[in-house]
């Protein structure tokens, strides 16, 4: 392999002296370390072994023997925290993964945008009204959205909510994986709570029976396993705040490697991936599974040295790539990427993010996104990687278990709808009906022979699910 070296300094270097992006200004520095003492004394979220497990299962995923799932909120809220909100999204998830696994006949590693994602970098550290700046609103675990004084002002006192809230995020979401409801004799019943009335819905009630069908043919045979009840889960987030991820940084006593105990994998984000930065320095430190966005801006030499800094002994499994390129773009940036990581011999996953690269905002003033260039951008990811003769490893999406109206298309929400469910916190996430129809247009993206680059079709013309209005 290649790879140029990372610096000594990089390696050893605290992470404290290099500049750090995109990190509150807090006012309270006593008080910020009295919280980060706290937090330094209270139980890891997650564990080594549960991080080591999910790294082999990244392996596959980089050597081409799998596929990865990854969604969940834009932005976690406090009071979103709730039963029915995280089963809502765990059972869009599995349903998504179902139909990739049972449609493409393909091994999907679920991992959630869950328990920790509850900061957001912001393209300004202020925001003005009415003549009145303030703080931007950086994610519940900052400041609240509330535009007053009081709301937007940093509190730290919030990292230790977070971290509450994180726990029990988990602790339901542990319950839901090994408590038997998300075995594969429930696929027909996580659409139960949802509603069917969609072309993708009743797609899924289809592939139900045909699930139910194999699994009395499996029981009839004598065919029992563990794996059919439970399901394995993982959690992830954008490693951000740093003072956060360095309280929660635990030594495993088992090997003396240390590991980031905030989520399974955490991922260093578009505007805090500075190499000579502390979000590099200090993820380059912990044993997790790690990832990195790449945008539009991004370079082969960029990317070639996060492997060097991130991944240094090339482990499969130990590093994602995930890029959020823009429909536009995706077919014109991504393959030299592709092709001098894989030149170079770096081992990596490849995931695509069609979300971040597809905003717009709509006359109304909402933030949004097209369904159609959402799957446009999935479909150019795709492209590359089979005319590359490389592995399009996963999806990474923004999405929702609710009924909400927050990207355009695909569901037959247009852009005079959005007023009706506009709910997030942050940016656009698709709904349940749209992230199923998603997961349906990439399995057969997955079962596709050689594409020809630059010819996709669009959103409504996908195959198996026909037009939908908005989408274009």
């Amino acid at each position: 392999m290649h790879l140029p070296s990372p610096t000594e300094s990089r390696r050893s270097d605290t992470g404290n002296s290099r500049p750090a992006a995109q990190q509150p200004a807090w006012p309270d520095p006593e008080l910020l370390g009295e919280v980060t003492a706290e937090l330094s004394r209270l139980p890891e979220l997650v564990f080594a072994e549960e991080c080591d497990r999910l790294r082999e299962r990244m392996g596959a995923v980089a050597r081409g023997e799998a596929f990865v799932l990854q969604g969940g909120d834009c932005a976690e809220t406090f009071a979103g925290v709730t039963a029915d909100a995280i089963n809502g999204k765990l059972r869009t998830l599995l349903q998504m993964a179902v139909v990739l696994t049972y449609g493409a006949s393909v091994p999907v590693v679920k991992i959630g945008r869950l328990a920790g994602q509850y900061a957001k970098p912001r393209s300004q550290p202020t925001e003005t009204r009415d003549g009145v700046t303030l703080p931007a609103y950086r994610g519940d675990a900052v400041n609240g959205p509330g535009f007053t004084p009081a709301e937007r002002r940093p509190d730290p006192r919030r990292l230790l909510r977070m971290y509450e809230s994180s726990a029990a995020t988990l602790n339901l979401v542990r319950a839901f994986s090994a408590g038997g409801y998300a075995g594969l004799h429930h696929a027909r019943d996580w659409n139960r709570a949802f509603v069917t009335d969609s072309p993708a819905g009743r797609r899924y009630e289809e592939l139900a029976d045909d699930i139910d069908r194999s699994l009395r043919f499996m029981e009839a045979c004598g065919v029992t396993s563990q794996q059919l009840h439970a399901v394995e889960f993982f959690v992830s987030h954008e490693g951000l705040l740093l003072d956060y991820e360095r309280a929660l940084t635990r030594t495993d006593p088992r090997t003396g490697h240390a590991y980031a105990g905030s989520g399974h994998l955490l991922w260093i984000g578009e505007r805090t991936r500075d190499l000579d930065g502390a979000h590099v320095a200090h993820f380059s430190r912990v044993r997790n599974p790690l990832a990195v966005k790449l945008g539009p801006g991004a370079t082969a030499d960029e990317a070639l040295g996060y492997a060097a800094a991130l991944n240094p002994r090339n482990e499969p499994g130990r590093l994602t790539f995930v890029v959020r390129m823009g429909a536009e773009r995706v077919r014109d940036r991504l393959p030299v990427l592709v092709e001098k990581v894989r030149a170079a011999g770096a081992v990596v996953a490849w995931v695509c993010d069609p979300m971040h690269g597809n905003t717009f905002v709509a006359p109304s003033g909402h933030k949004t996104r097209r369904f159609g260039d959402i799957m446009d951008e999935v479909q150019g990811f795709f492209q590359v990687h089979r005319a590359l003769g490389t592995h399009a490893g996963g999806l990474h999406v923004e999405l929702t278990g609710d009924d909400v109206t927050e990207c355009v298309g695909g569901d037959d929400v247009l852009v005079e709808d959005l007023h009706r469910r506009y709910e997030t916190a942050c940016d656009p996430r698709l709904n349940h009906r749209q992230s199923l129809e998603l997961a349906f247009r990439a399995a057969e993206m997955l079962l596709e022979p050689l594409g020809v680059p630059g010819g996709a079709p669009s959103a409504g013309e996908a195959p198996g699910i026909g037009v939908s209005k908005g989408a274009r």
